[in-house]
């Protein structure tokens, strides 16, 4: 006996896969702007000129 995945599901599960991974990306970036703002924040010092010659 053979199992046959019909059309419609085999779109239905590439859709929700698609739709998870931009869910994914999203939570990640968002993730990784919020750690990136904290760092800046933390890094708010008076900087020398002296660092930059």
């Amino acid at each position: 006996m053979t199992t046959y995945i019909f059309f419609d599901e085999a779109l239905h599960m590439l859709v929700n896969a698609f739709l998870i991974s931009v869910a994914l990306l999203i939570t990640a970036s968002g993730i990784g702007l919020a750690v990136i703002e904290t760092i800046e924040k933390t890094g708010d010092r008076q900087i020398s000129p002296k660092q930059f010659r």
